[in-house]
């Protein structure tokens, strides 16, 4: 039987654009693809986390990079969401949401790109790389590219072409 989306919440979750001192974009690519995937790190917010903390924790376990690493710049002025694709409705996240409702925080690197560690207890990429902003909506998952085109859109200022 077919699940209706309409009848699931979306998942709360965090994004995080990681930019250089020249507005490129912290780019992995995942680790559990079968094609070439490029994102930036997001993740879920725990119950009772900030959405802020929560992006420093993703930031921190997909990457690396602590809180004294970066500065705050900005976050969306609203949530973002995106619907899954019916191919993955009803088989990630134990099936409970349709998508996912997401809060972007811009976050300025001012460490060194060697202080940015991938290889993590449970890593989600495979390597990584600085990109412009264009390619980094070009490169992500079709069924996201919406939330990627708002997240550049809100952040533009900031961001290389």
């Amino acid at each position: 039987m077919a699940i209706d989306p309409s009848t699931l919440p979306y998942r709360p979750c965090v994004g995080v654009t990681l930019i250089n001192d020249k507005g490129e974009i912290f780019a992995g690519q995942r680790l559990d693809s079968t094609v070439p995937a490029w994102q930036m790190p997001q993740g879920g917010i725990d119950d009772g986390e900030k959405p802020r903390a929560a992006a420093l924790r993703e930031l921190w376990e997909e990457t690396g990079v602590t809180a004294d690493l970066v500065d705050f710049v900005a976050k969306t002025p609203d949530w973002v969401t995106y619907d899954l694709p019916p191919e993955l409705l009803g088989k990630v996240w134990g099936g409970k949401y349709r998508g996912q409702r997401q809060k972007w925080f811009l976050f300025r690197f001012i460490g060194t790109d060697d202080q940015i560690r991938i290889d993590s207890d449970h890593p989600e990429f495979s390597r990584w790389r600085w990109i412009g902003a264009a390619e980094m909506v070009a490169s992500i998952v079709p069924f996201k590219r919406k939330v990627y085109e708002e997240v550049v859109a809100a952040f533009h200022p900031h961001l290389a072409p």
